[in-house]
């Protein structure tokens, strides 16, 4: 068997190229290669995609998030409530503004954060809530939004791994008060190179965050605020235009194939996700869960076949966090996940046979 890798950027990119090539060349025509027409035009491109009034693009996911958060007056003193079964830079975010994250447990079932047990952490220090779309698959937003309304709290939907989900028929970024994107080139919607997004249906908070992404200028040389340099350069808007048009297909193609490993999957030991009915989940990372997942884990690249861990230490373990007081054991759905699931290959060029010599090795490694 060939190596199989966890992503195959290079497959995509085969489908595209042409397309690619034409969009890069007429930037670099144009002269225009920071902010410019192609940056407003993906703009307004995924506005119209996510169903909301702005979209401003910046230079990652992480200053998406953090840019979003100032703007929205989040600072010293104040509480954000979120999951620690996320990338670090959802709660990074938090702590850079001078606020502390407080963590929430999961529901073991979809790995979100658990609503239930974000009513027991509101205070009147809380500020704001980050649920997390993980792996892809939309949080519970209405009873999320009803305590947000009920506590005059800010949502920020962090949807760095949902571009394209949908809960109850909307598209995530258009629940919550504002929204963020990463166009890192391993999300279902990546660059080549880095990118992110603040969507949102606040003219205010949009008007602050194009401010800030400009070092806090407007007009430019006039500041009024301090800023950041976080700008969306126009080739990867350029390319992120194209992409965009392929998005929908890409992520149908995951479901499918996500569909095609639960049912080979079915009667091995593993866990393989799941997802809610009245949401459409995109499958960023394809992840199950394994009692011996490190012993699989080892099989499978010993065979093979690529896979990945996300994420082994849950963000209330980690040491950066340790003056926060989150013993062993005081979040145990995320502690427990952590040391179990892992990420099988998945992107939307996968062959089904390809899939089927995956599963066929995992159950060699149960059989043997």
């Amino acid at each position: 068997m060939k190596n199989i890798p966890l992503l195959d950027l290079q497959a995509q990119l085969a489908t595209i190229r042409g397309e690619v090539l034409t969009a890069v060349e007429k930037v670099l025509d144009s002269g225009q290669y920071i902010m410019g027409p192609e940056v407003k035009a993906f703009e307004e491109e995924v506005a119209n995609y996510v169903g909301v009034k702005h979209a401003v693009g910046v230079g990652n996911g992480t200053d998406a998030l953090l840019l979003a958060l100032d703007a929205a007056g989040i600072g010293a003193g104040d509480e954000v409530i979120t999951t620690p079964f996320t990338f670090f830079a959802t709660s990074e975010v938090v702590s850079r503004l001078g606020a502390t994250p407080v963590f929430v447990d999961i529901d073991p079932k979809t790995y979100n954060i658990d609503v239930d047990q974000i009513k027991a952490k509101i205070n009147e220090k809380t500020k704001a809530i980050i649920p997390v779309h993980i792996f892809g698959q939309p949080a519970n937003m209405d009873e999320i939004m009803e305590l947000a309304e009920k506590h005059n709290l800010f949502v920020l939907e962090d949807a760095a791994q949902a571009m394209g989900s949908e809960y109850k028929g909307r598209k995530i970024g258009s629940l919550g008060h504002a929204a963020t994107y990463s166009f890192f080139p391993t999300k279902n919607l990546g660059g080549y190179g880095d990118g992110g997004m603040v969507v949102t249906n606040d003219d205010e908070l949009a008007s602050k965050i194009r401010i800030l992404r400009v070092h806090g200028s407007n007009p430019k040389y006039y500041h009024s605020v301090l800023g950041y340099n976080s700008r969306l350069d126009a080739i990867q808007a350029a390319i992120l235009r194209i992409k965009l048009r392929h998005l929908d297909d890409w992520n149908n193609a995951r479901r499918q194939k996500a569909a095609l490993y639960n049912e080979l999957l079915k009667d091995t030991p593993l866990v393989t996700p799941y997802a809610a009915e009245d949401r459409k989940h995109i499958y960023h990372l394809y992840i199950v869960q394994a009692e011996d997942r490190d012993d699989l884990m080892a099989y499978l690249k010993e065979k093979g076949i690529s896979t990945g861990v996300y994420y082994p230490v849950p963000l209330h373990r980690q040491k950066v966090y340790e003056s926060l007081g989150y013993g062993e054991g005081s979040i145990p759905n995320a502690e427990y996940m952590a040391k179990r699931t892992f990420a099988l290959p998945l992107y939307a060029e996968l062959s089904d046979e390809t899939i089927h010599a995956i599963v066929d090795t995992i159950k060699t490694y149960y059989n043997k």
